[in-house]
Protein backbone atom coordinates (compact mmCIF):
# COMPACT_ATOMS: atom_id res chain seq x y z
CA UNK A 1 0.00 0.00 0.00
CA UNK A 2 1.34 3.36 -0.95
CA UNK A 3 1.06 6.15 1.55
CA UNK A 4 2.96 8.16 4.11
CA UNK A 5 4.10 4.97 5.83
CA UNK A 6 5.26 1.64 4.60
CA UNK A 7 2.26 -0.09 6.14
CA UNK A 8 -1.46 0.39 6.20
CA UNK A 9 -3.54 -0.01 9.28
CA UNK A 10 -2.16 -2.79 11.37
CA UNK A 11 0.27 -4.18 8.79
CA UNK A 12 3.09 -4.06 11.29
CA UNK A 13 1.05 -4.23 14.43
CA UNK A 14 -0.33 -6.96 16.62
CA UNK A 15 -3.08 -7.76 14.13
CA UNK A 16 -0.56 -9.25 11.74
CA UNK A 17 -1.44 -10.62 8.39
CA UNK A 18 -5.19 -10.43 8.93
CA UNK A 19 -5.32 -6.66 9.45
CA UNK A 20 -7.65 -5.87 6.56
CA UNK A 21 -9.22 -9.15 5.57
CA UNK A 22 -13.03 -9.07 5.64
CA UNK A 23 -15.21 -11.85 7.00
CA UNK A 24 -12.33 -13.57 8.76
CA UNK A 25 -12.07 -15.45 11.98
CA UNK A 26 -9.32 -16.58 14.29
CA UNK A 27 -6.64 -14.64 16.06
CA UNK A 28 -3.62 -12.82 14.80
CA UNK A 29 -0.01 -13.62 15.61
CA UNK A 30 3.45 -13.90 14.15
CA UNK A 31 2.95 -17.57 13.26
CA UNK A 32 -0.68 -18.29 12.33
CA UNK A 33 -1.92 -21.73 13.26
CA UNK A 34 -2.82 -24.12 10.43
CA UNK A 35 -6.35 -23.68 9.14
CA UNK A 36 -8.86 -25.86 10.97
CA UNK A 37 -10.66 -28.41 8.84
CA UNK A 38 -14.27 -27.66 8.10
CA UNK A 39 -16.72 -29.82 9.98
CA UNK A 40 -20.42 -30.53 9.56
CA UNK A 41 -21.20 -28.01 12.29
CA UNK A 42 -19.26 -25.33 10.38
CA UNK A 43 -21.38 -26.00 7.30
CA UNK A 44 -24.51 -25.77 9.42
CA UNK A 45 -23.37 -22.37 10.70
CA UNK A 46 -22.86 -21.19 7.11
CA UNK A 47 -26.29 -22.50 6.18
CA UNK A 48 -27.85 -20.82 9.22
CA UNK A 49 -26.27 -17.50 8.24
CA UNK A 50 -27.62 -17.81 4.70
CA UNK A 51 -31.08 -18.68 5.98
CA UNK A 52 -31.13 -15.70 8.37
CA UNK A 53 -30.10 -13.32 5.56
CA UNK A 54 -32.64 -14.74 3.10
CA UNK A 55 -35.48 -14.68 5.62
CA UNK A 56 -34.65 -11.08 6.60
CA UNK A 57 -34.41 -9.80 3.03
CA UNK A 58 -37.30 -11.78 1.53
CA UNK A 59 -40.07 -9.33 2.55
CA UNK A 60 -38.10 -6.44 1.03
CA UNK A 61 -37.31 -8.26 -2.20
CA UNK A 62 -40.82 -9.61 -2.70
CA UNK A 63 -42.35 -6.22 -1.84
CA UNK A 64 -40.48 -4.33 -4.51
CA UNK A 65 -40.30 -7.06 -7.15
CA UNK A 66 -44.07 -7.31 -6.75
CA UNK A 67 -44.61 -3.57 -7.02
CA UNK A 68 -46.78 -2.08 -9.75
CA UNK A 69 -45.02 -2.61 -13.12
CA UNK A 70 -44.55 1.12 -13.76
CA UNK A 71 -43.08 1.60 -10.26
CA UNK A 72 -40.75 -1.41 -10.20
CA UNK A 73 -36.95 -0.86 -10.22
CA UNK A 74 -37.38 2.38 -12.16
CA UNK A 75 -33.66 3.26 -12.06
CA UNK A 76 -32.75 -0.12 -13.54
CA UNK A 77 -35.15 0.75 -16.32
CA UNK A 78 -33.16 3.96 -16.87
CA UNK A 79 -29.89 1.99 -17.19
CA UNK A 80 -31.54 -0.57 -19.44
CA UNK A 81 -33.04 2.05 -21.73
CA UNK A 82 -29.59 3.64 -21.94
CA UNK A 83 -28.17 0.31 -23.08
CA UNK A 84 -30.98 -0.02 -25.63
CA UNK A 85 -30.22 3.45 -26.97
CA UNK A 86 -26.63 2.38 -27.62
CA UNK A 87 -27.71 -0.75 -29.49
CA UNK A 88 -30.12 1.11 -31.76
CA UNK A 89 -27.92 4.17 -32.22
CA UNK A 90 -30.33 6.61 -30.58
CA UNK A 91 -29.10 9.74 -28.77
CA UNK A 92 -28.44 8.54 -25.23
CA UNK A 93 -29.36 11.78 -23.45
CA UNK A 94 -32.63 12.22 -25.32
CA UNK A 95 -33.99 8.91 -24.01
CA UNK A 96 -36.87 8.89 -21.52
CA UNK A 97 -38.32 5.87 -19.77
CA UNK A 98 -41.96 4.88 -20.30
CA UNK A 99 -44.77 6.90 -18.69
CA UNK A 100 -45.55 7.77 -15.97
CA UNK A 101 -41.88 8.05 -14.90
CA UNK A 102 -40.36 9.66 -18.02
CA UNK A 103 -36.88 9.55 -16.43
CA UNK A 104 -33.83 10.65 -18.44
CA UNK A 105 -30.44 8.94 -18.49
CA UNK A 106 -28.22 11.07 -16.22
CA UNK A 107 -25.03 8.99 -15.88
CA UNK A 108 -21.74 8.93 -17.79
CA UNK A 109 -21.80 6.99 -21.09
CA UNK A 110 -19.64 4.24 -19.57
CA UNK A 111 -22.60 3.32 -17.34
CA UNK A 112 -24.78 2.78 -20.40
CA UNK A 113 -22.15 0.50 -21.92
CA UNK A 114 -22.16 -1.65 -18.77
CA UNK A 115 -25.97 -1.82 -18.93
CA UNK A 116 -26.03 -3.35 -22.41
CA UNK A 117 -26.05 -6.99 -21.15
CA UNK A 118 -29.29 -6.28 -19.31
CA UNK A 119 -30.99 -5.30 -22.56
CA UNK A 120 -30.57 -8.73 -24.15
CA UNK A 121 -32.48 -10.58 -21.42
CA UNK A 122 -36.19 -10.28 -20.59
CA UNK A 123 -37.20 -7.44 -18.29
CA UNK A 124 -38.29 -9.80 -15.51
CA UNK A 125 -34.99 -11.69 -15.71
CA UNK A 126 -33.09 -8.40 -15.57
CA UNK A 127 -34.95 -7.45 -12.40
CA UNK A 128 -34.11 -10.77 -10.74
CA UNK A 129 -30.44 -10.67 -11.74
CA UNK A 130 -30.07 -7.05 -10.62
CA UNK A 131 -31.71 -7.76 -7.27
CA UNK A 132 -29.40 -10.73 -6.76
CA UNK A 133 -26.40 -8.52 -7.47
CA UNK A 134 -27.66 -5.97 -4.94
CA UNK A 135 -27.85 -8.74 -2.32
CA UNK A 136 -24.30 -9.87 -3.15
CA UNK A 137 -23.02 -6.28 -2.91
CA UNK A 138 -24.69 -5.90 0.49
CA UNK A 139 -22.87 -9.01 1.76
CA UNK A 140 -19.54 -7.59 0.57
CA UNK A 141 -20.26 -4.25 2.24
CA UNK A 142 -21.08 -5.97 5.53
CA UNK A 143 -17.91 -8.06 5.38
CA UNK A 144 -15.71 -4.98 5.01
CA UNK A 145 -17.67 -2.70 7.34
CA UNK A 146 -17.86 -5.20 10.23
CA UNK A 147 -14.54 -6.97 9.69
CA UNK A 148 -13.35 -6.62 13.30
CA UNK A 149 -16.63 -7.89 14.73
CA UNK A 150 -16.65 -10.84 12.31
CA UNK A 151 -13.09 -11.76 13.20
CA UNK A 152 -14.05 -11.79 16.85
CA UNK A 153 -17.00 -14.07 16.03
CA UNK A 154 -14.54 -16.74 14.85
CA UNK A 155 -16.29 -19.84 13.52
CA UNK A 156 -19.64 -18.10 14.06
CA UNK A 157 -18.74 -15.38 11.55
CA UNK A 158 -21.05 -16.75 8.78
CA UNK A 159 -24.03 -16.55 11.14
CA UNK A 160 -22.96 -13.05 12.21
CA UNK A 161 -22.79 -12.05 8.54
CA UNK A 162 -26.36 -13.28 8.05
CA UNK A 163 -27.62 -11.31 11.02
CA UNK A 164 -25.79 -8.14 10.00
CA UNK A 165 -26.91 -8.42 6.36
CA UNK A 166 -30.49 -8.74 7.56
CA UNK A 167 -30.10 -5.76 9.89
CA UNK A 168 -28.55 -3.58 7.19
CA UNK A 169 -31.12 -4.60 4.57
CA UNK A 170 -33.89 -2.93 6.58
CA UNK A 171 -32.20 0.47 6.60
CA UNK A 172 -34.30 2.99 4.70
CA UNK A 173 -31.51 3.86 2.22
CA UNK A 174 -30.86 0.15 1.56
CA UNK A 175 -34.55 -0.63 1.07
CA UNK A 176 -34.57 2.12 -1.55
CA UNK A 177 -31.74 0.34 -3.36
CA UNK A 178 -34.07 -2.63 -3.85
CA UNK A 179 -37.05 -0.41 -4.57
CA UNK A 180 -35.44 1.63 -7.33
CA UNK A 181 -32.79 -0.83 -8.57
CA UNK A 182 -29.98 1.58 -7.73
CA UNK A 183 -26.16 1.22 -7.92
CA UNK A 184 -25.33 2.67 -4.50
CA UNK A 185 -24.37 -0.63 -2.87
CA UNK A 186 -22.17 -1.53 -5.85
CA UNK A 187 -20.27 1.73 -5.48
CA UNK A 188 -20.03 1.32 -1.70
CA UNK A 189 -18.65 -2.21 -2.07
CA UNK A 190 -16.07 -1.09 -4.64
CA UNK A 191 -14.84 1.84 -2.56
CA UNK A 192 -14.68 -0.16 0.68
CA UNK A 193 -12.77 -2.99 -0.99
CA UNK A 194 -10.35 -0.61 -2.66
CA UNK A 195 -9.63 1.47 0.43
CA UNK A 196 -9.85 -1.13 3.20
CA UNK A 197 -8.40 -4.34 1.75
CA UNK A 198 -4.96 -4.93 3.24
CA UNK A 199 -3.38 -6.55 0.17
CA UNK A 200 -5.81 -6.27 -2.74
CA UNK A 201 -5.41 -8.59 -5.70
CA UNK A 202 -5.83 -5.61 -8.00
CA UNK A 203 -3.91 -2.33 -8.25
CA UNK A 204 -5.24 -0.20 -5.40
CA UNK A 205 -7.31 2.62 -6.84
CA UNK A 206 -8.64 0.58 -9.74
CA UNK A 207 -12.08 0.00 -8.20
CA UNK A 208 -12.44 3.65 -7.19
CA UNK A 209 -11.56 4.60 -10.77
CA UNK A 210 -14.23 2.26 -12.13
CA UNK A 211 -16.76 3.63 -9.65
CA UNK A 212 -15.90 7.15 -10.79
CA UNK A 213 -16.42 6.18 -14.43
CA UNK A 214 -19.84 4.76 -13.53
CA UNK A 215 -20.95 7.71 -11.42
CA UNK A 216 -19.08 10.92 -10.62
CA UNK A 217 -19.64 11.15 -6.85
CA UNK A 218 -16.88 8.64 -5.90
CA UNK A 219 -14.47 11.26 -7.23
CA UNK A 220 -14.13 12.49 -3.63
CA UNK A 221 -11.83 9.51 -3.06
CA UNK A 222 -9.30 11.08 -5.40
CA UNK A 223 -8.98 13.86 -2.82
CA UNK A 224 -8.73 11.26 -0.06
CA UNK A 225 -5.88 9.47 -1.84
CA UNK A 226 -4.14 12.80 -2.39
CA UNK A 227 -4.33 14.17 1.14
CA UNK A 228 -3.34 10.85 2.75
CA UNK A 229 -0.29 10.44 0.52
CA UNK A 230 -1.61 7.41 -1.38
CA UNK A 231 -0.20 8.62 -4.66
CA UNK A 232 -0.01 5.24 -6.36
CA UNK A 233 -3.69 4.60 -5.62
CA UNK A 234 -4.51 8.11 -6.88
CA UNK A 235 -2.66 7.44 -10.12
CA UNK A 236 -4.35 4.08 -10.58
CA UNK A 237 -7.79 5.57 -9.96
CA UNK A 238 -7.21 8.41 -12.42
CA UNK A 239 -5.82 6.11 -15.10
CA UNK A 240 -8.71 3.68 -14.71
CA UNK A 241 -11.36 6.40 -14.82
CA UNK A 242 -9.72 8.03 -17.82
CA UNK A 243 -9.34 4.72 -19.67
CA UNK A 244 -13.00 3.84 -19.12
CA UNK A 245 -14.17 7.34 -20.04
CA UNK A 246 -12.00 7.58 -23.15
CA UNK A 247 -13.05 4.08 -24.15
CA UNK A 248 -16.67 5.16 -23.93
CA UNK A 249 -15.75 8.32 -25.86
CA UNK A 250 -14.25 6.23 -28.65
CA UNK A 251 -17.32 4.00 -28.75
CA UNK A 252 -19.90 6.78 -28.30
CA UNK A 253 -18.29 10.09 -29.37
CA UNK A 254 -21.55 11.97 -29.88
CA UNK A 255 -23.15 10.80 -26.64
CA UNK A 256 -19.95 11.47 -24.69
CA UNK A 257 -19.84 15.04 -26.01
CA UNK A 258 -23.51 15.48 -25.14
CA UNK A 259 -22.84 14.34 -21.57
CA UNK A 260 -19.60 16.12 -20.71
CA UNK A 261 -20.55 19.39 -22.41
CA UNK A 262 -24.33 19.32 -22.01
CA UNK A 263 -26.25 16.93 -19.77
CA UNK A 264 -23.69 17.15 -16.96
CA UNK A 265 -24.06 20.93 -16.79
CA UNK A 266 -27.85 20.80 -16.62
CA UNK A 267 -27.73 19.49 -13.04
CA UNK A 268 -31.08 19.65 -11.31
CA UNK A 269 -32.94 20.08 -14.57
CA UNK A 270 -32.27 16.38 -15.24
CA UNK A 271 -31.88 14.90 -11.76
CA UNK A 272 -34.99 16.36 -10.14
CA UNK A 273 -35.99 19.19 -7.80
CA UNK A 274 -33.16 20.00 -5.41
CA UNK A 275 -35.58 21.08 -2.66
CA UNK A 276 -37.38 17.73 -2.59
CA UNK A 277 -37.50 15.78 0.67
CA UNK A 278 -35.36 12.97 -0.68
CA UNK A 279 -32.43 15.35 -1.26
CA UNK A 280 -30.59 15.21 2.08
CA UNK A 281 -27.45 16.98 0.84
CA UNK A 282 -26.49 20.40 2.16
CA UNK A 283 -27.88 21.89 -1.05
CA UNK A 284 -31.26 20.29 -0.41
CA UNK A 285 -31.39 21.45 3.21
CA UNK A 286 -30.51 25.03 2.23
CA UNK A 287 -32.98 24.94 -0.69
CA UNK A 288 -35.81 24.04 1.69
CA UNK A 289 -34.98 27.07 3.84
CA UNK A 290 -34.16 29.78 1.29
CA UNK A 291 -35.85 30.70 -1.97
CA UNK A 292 -33.95 30.19 -5.20
CA UNK A 293 -31.51 32.97 -5.99
CA UNK A 294 -27.93 34.19 -5.50
CA UNK A 295 -28.26 34.24 -1.69
CA UNK A 296 -29.22 30.57 -1.59
CA UNK A 297 -26.36 29.60 -3.87
CA UNK A 298 -23.89 31.63 -1.79
CA UNK A 299 -25.05 30.06 1.49
CA UNK A 300 -24.88 26.57 0.01
CA UNK A 301 -21.38 27.05 -1.36
CA UNK A 302 -20.14 28.60 1.89
CA UNK A 303 -21.53 25.81 4.08
CA UNK A 304 -20.34 23.13 1.65
CA UNK A 305 -16.84 24.63 1.64
CA UNK A 306 -16.68 24.60 5.45
CA UNK A 307 -17.93 21.00 5.63
CA UNK A 308 -15.48 19.91 2.94
CA UNK A 309 -12.55 21.60 4.69
CA UNK A 310 -13.19 20.02 8.06
CA UNK A 311 -14.47 16.74 6.65
CA UNK A 312 -11.36 16.00 4.60
CA UNK A 313 -9.17 17.21 7.47
CA UNK A 314 -10.89 14.75 9.83
CA UNK A 315 -10.61 11.94 7.26
CA UNK A 316 -6.88 12.62 6.99
CA UNK A 317 -6.60 12.72 10.78
CA UNK A 318 -8.36 9.36 11.10
CA UNK A 319 -6.07 7.86 8.45
CA UNK A 320 -2.97 9.18 10.22
CA UNK A 321 -4.29 7.88 13.54
CA UNK A 322 -4.66 4.45 11.93
CA UNK A 323 -0.98 4.51 11.03
CA UNK A 324 -0.09 5.67 14.54
CA UNK A 325 -2.29 3.21 16.41
CA UNK A 326 -0.74 -0.12 17.33
CA UNK A 327 -3.84 -1.87 18.65
CA UNK A 328 -6.89 -3.69 17.33
CA UNK A 329 -8.79 -0.43 16.74
CA UNK A 330 -6.65 0.53 13.75
CA UNK A 331 -9.07 -0.90 11.23
CA UNK A 332 -11.92 1.12 12.76
CA UNK A 333 -9.87 4.26 12.17
CA UNK A 334 -9.21 3.59 8.50
CA UNK A 335 -12.86 2.62 8.06
CA UNK A 336 -13.85 5.86 9.78
CA UNK A 337 -11.71 7.84 7.32
CA UNK A 338 -13.32 6.06 4.36
CA UNK A 339 -16.81 6.50 5.82
CA UNK A 340 -16.23 10.24 6.29
CA UNK A 341 -15.21 10.62 2.67
CA UNK A 342 -18.19 8.54 1.55
CA UNK A 343 -20.56 10.75 3.52
CA UNK A 344 -18.92 13.84 2.02
CA UNK A 345 -19.77 12.45 -1.42
CA UNK A 346 -23.42 12.63 -0.37
CA UNK A 347 -23.67 15.88 1.58
CA UNK A 348 -21.46 17.92 -0.78
CA UNK A 349 -23.20 16.80 -3.95
CA UNK A 350 -25.88 19.12 -5.38
CA UNK A 351 -28.27 16.18 -4.98
CA UNK A 352 -27.71 13.56 -2.29
CA UNK A 353 -30.73 11.31 -2.34
CA UNK A 354 -31.73 9.22 0.67
CA UNK A 355 -30.65 6.03 -1.10
CA UNK A 356 -27.12 7.46 -1.38
CA UNK A 357 -26.83 7.23 2.41
CA UNK A 358 -25.94 3.53 2.27
CA UNK A 359 -22.60 4.90 3.46
CA UNK A 360 -24.09 4.73 6.96
CA UNK A 361 -23.26 0.99 6.86
CA UNK A 362 -19.57 1.93 7.00
CA UNK A 363 -20.34 4.37 9.83
CA UNK A 364 -21.99 1.63 11.89
CA UNK A 365 -19.05 -0.70 11.28
CA UNK A 366 -16.48 1.91 12.28
CA UNK A 367 -18.37 2.73 15.47
CA UNK A 368 -19.04 -0.88 16.45
CA UNK A 369 -15.48 -2.10 15.85
CA UNK A 370 -15.11 -5.46 17.55
CA UNK A 371 -18.04 -4.66 19.87
CA UNK A 372 -15.90 -4.46 23.03
CA UNK A 373 -16.64 -0.76 23.61
CA UNK A 374 -20.18 -0.38 24.97
CA UNK A 375 -20.49 3.33 24.21
CA UNK A 376 -19.42 2.87 20.62
CA UNK A 377 -21.89 0.03 20.18
CA UNK A 378 -24.76 2.00 21.71
CA UNK A 379 -24.04 4.91 19.38
CA UNK A 380 -23.94 2.59 16.37
CA UNK A 381 -27.25 1.00 17.37
CA UNK A 382 -28.83 4.41 17.96
CA UNK A 383 -27.91 5.61 14.48
CA UNK A 384 -29.05 2.31 13.00
CA UNK A 385 -32.46 2.72 14.63
CA UNK A 386 -32.71 6.25 13.25
CA UNK A 387 -32.16 5.08 9.67
CA UNK A 388 -34.63 2.19 9.93
CA UNK A 389 -37.59 4.50 9.40
CA UNK A 390 -38.55 6.97 6.62
CA UNK A 391 -38.27 9.84 9.08
CA UNK A 392 -37.82 12.67 6.51
CA UNK A 393 -41.18 11.74 4.99
CA UNK A 394 -42.79 11.90 8.43
CA UNK A 395 -41.51 15.45 8.63
CA UNK A 396 -42.88 16.22 5.18
CA UNK A 397 -46.34 15.15 6.35
CA UNK A 398 -46.24 17.83 9.06
CA UNK A 399 -45.76 20.65 6.54
CA UNK A 400 -48.78 22.38 5.02
CA UNK A 401 -51.27 25.21 5.48
CA UNK A 402 -53.47 23.00 7.67
CA UNK A 403 -50.74 22.77 10.34
CA UNK A 404 -49.68 25.32 12.94
CA UNK A 405 -46.42 27.24 12.66
CA UNK A 406 -44.86 25.14 15.42
CA UNK A 407 -45.85 21.91 13.68
CA UNK A 408 -44.51 23.16 10.35
CA UNK A 409 -41.20 24.14 11.97
CA UNK A 410 -40.96 20.73 13.62
CA UNK A 411 -41.71 19.12 10.27
CA UNK A 412 -38.93 21.08 8.59
CA UNK A 413 -36.42 19.93 11.23
CA UNK A 414 -37.55 16.30 11.04
CA UNK A 415 -37.51 16.47 7.24
CA UNK A 416 -33.77 17.20 7.26
CA UNK A 417 -32.89 14.64 9.93
CA UNK A 418 -31.05 12.16 7.69
CA UNK A 419 -28.82 14.90 6.31
CA UNK A 420 -28.20 16.26 9.81
CA UNK A 421 -27.35 12.74 11.02
CA UNK A 422 -24.87 12.34 8.17
CA UNK A 423 -23.17 15.61 9.12
CA UNK A 424 -23.16 14.59 12.79
CA UNK A 425 -21.63 11.23 11.84
CA UNK A 426 -18.74 13.00 10.11
CA UNK A 427 -18.02 14.90 13.33
CA UNK A 428 -18.43 11.82 15.53
CA UNK A 429 -16.06 9.74 13.42
CA UNK A 430 -13.53 12.50 12.85
CA UNK A 431 -13.25 13.71 16.44
CA UNK A 432 -14.90 11.48 19.04
CA UNK A 433 -14.05 8.06 17.59
CA UNK A 434 -10.48 8.98 16.65
CA UNK A 435 -9.75 10.29 20.14
CA UNK A 436 -11.48 7.34 21.80
CA UNK A 437 -9.48 4.77 19.83
CA UNK A 438 -6.19 6.71 19.84
CA UNK A 439 -6.03 8.71 23.13
CA UNK A 440 -2.69 10.23 22.14
CA UNK A 441 -4.59 12.47 19.71
CA UNK A 442 -6.83 14.01 22.34
CA UNK A 443 -6.55 17.76 22.46
CA UNK A 444 -5.01 18.91 25.70
CA UNK A 445 -6.79 21.46 27.85
CA UNK A 446 -4.33 24.41 28.00
CA UNK A 447 -5.85 25.52 31.31
CA UNK A 448 -4.66 22.31 32.96
CA UNK A 449 -0.92 22.13 33.71
CA UNK A 450 0.85 18.91 32.82
CA UNK A 451 1.34 16.69 35.85
CA UNK A 452 4.95 16.00 36.75
CA UNK A 453 6.60 13.35 38.89
CA UNK A 454 6.48 14.28 42.54
CA UNK A 455 3.56 16.67 42.17
CA UNK A 456 -0.14 16.31 42.78
CA UNK A 457 -2.11 16.64 39.57
CA UNK A 458 -5.37 18.60 39.88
Amino acid sequence: MDGPKAHVVGEADAEGAHAHEPCGGGTAGPAPAPARRRTASDLLIVLAGAVVAVVAMSPIVTRWLGNEPDQRLVDLEVYRDGGRAILRGAPLYDVLTQPPQLLPFTYPPFSAVLAVPFTVIPWRAAQLVWTGLICAALVICVCYAFRDLLRRAGRWAPLAVGVLVGAMAWLDPVRDQFRFGQVGLFLLAMCLADCCARTPRWPRGLLVGLALAIKLVPGVFLIYFLITGRREALGNALLTAMAATLGAFALLPSDSSDYWFGALLQGGDRTGAVDGTTNQAIHGIVARILDEGPARTLVWLLVALIVAWYGFAWARRASQAADLHDGPGSYSLILAAVAIVGLLSVVLSPVGWIHHLVWMIAVFGALAGDARDTRRCLLAVGLWLLFLFPIPWWGRALIGPEHSAVTVFTGQVVRDLFGAAALASIIILGIWLVERVEPRLRREDPSQPEAEVGTLSP
